[in-house]
C-alpha cells in the first residue's frame, strides 16, 4: 500500500509515498505491517497520519526518533487482508489478483498473475504462462474478474508481443 521513503523531523515520524487512489486512506489501518529490506515484517501500530502539502507523513508505535525513522527508510508498507474489506464494486484489491489464472476468450490459459504495477494511469497485469505477459488491466482487455472462480478473462491472444 506504500512506501516509506525518508525521515520526518526528529521525533520519529516518516515520510511515506502511498499506492493507494486516496493517500488519506492508509491512515485509516491502525496496524502496518512493515518490510524492511532485509524481509523482515513487522507489525507496528499507527500513532498519527497527517496528509501534509508534500505527501503523506506517519508515526508508528516504537519509532521514536529520527535514527529510527532512517532506519525504515525503502521498507514496504502493507496492511493485513481480512482490514481491507470488500472492494467497492467495479474495484479489485491487487492482493486479490495474485495468483488467479488468466484465460483468453475461447478458455485458452495464458498464466497466473504474478504481480502487477503501475505504468501511468493504467496498471498492468504480469502474467507468468510459458513466458512472461505484460497485459494493462483495462476494460479493452479485461472482460471479466471472477474471483470466486480464480479466473480473470481476457481479451488477448497467446501470441500477442508484450
Amino acid at each position: 500500500m506504500g512506501r516509506v521513503v525518508a525521515a520526518f523531523g526528529v521525533g520519529g515520524w516518516i515520510k511515506v509515498k502511498v499506492f493507494t487512489e486516496k493517500p488519506a486512506t492508509l491512515g485509516a489501518f491502525a496496524t502496518w505491517l512493515v518490510r524492511g529490506s532485509e524481509g523482515t515484517t513487522r507489525e507496528l501500530r499507527l500513532e498519527g497520519f497527517e496528509v501534509h502539502s508534500k505527501g503523506p507523513v506517519a508515526k508508528l508505535a516504537g519509532i521514536d526518533d529520527r535514527d529510527a525513522a532512517q532506519g525504515l527508510q525503502g521498507s514496504e508498507i502493507a496492511v493485513l487482508r481480512e482490514s481491507l474489506g470488500e472492494a467497492e464494486e467495479g474495484s479489485h484489491y491487487w492482493v486479490d489478483l495474485i495468483g488467479l489464472e488468466v484465460v483468453d476468450g475461447e478458455g485458452r490459459g495464458l498464466g497466473r498473475v504474478e504481480s502487477l504495477f503501475e505504468a501511468g494511469d493504467t496498471n498492468v497485469l504480469v502474467v507468468m504462462g510459458e513466458r512472461e505477459r505484460m497485459i494493462p488491466f483495462i476494460p479493452d482487455y479485461v472482460k471479466a474478474v471472477d474471483r470466486a472462480a480464480g479466473r480473470i478473462t481476457v481479451d488477448w491472444k497467446a501470441d500477442y508481443d508484450t
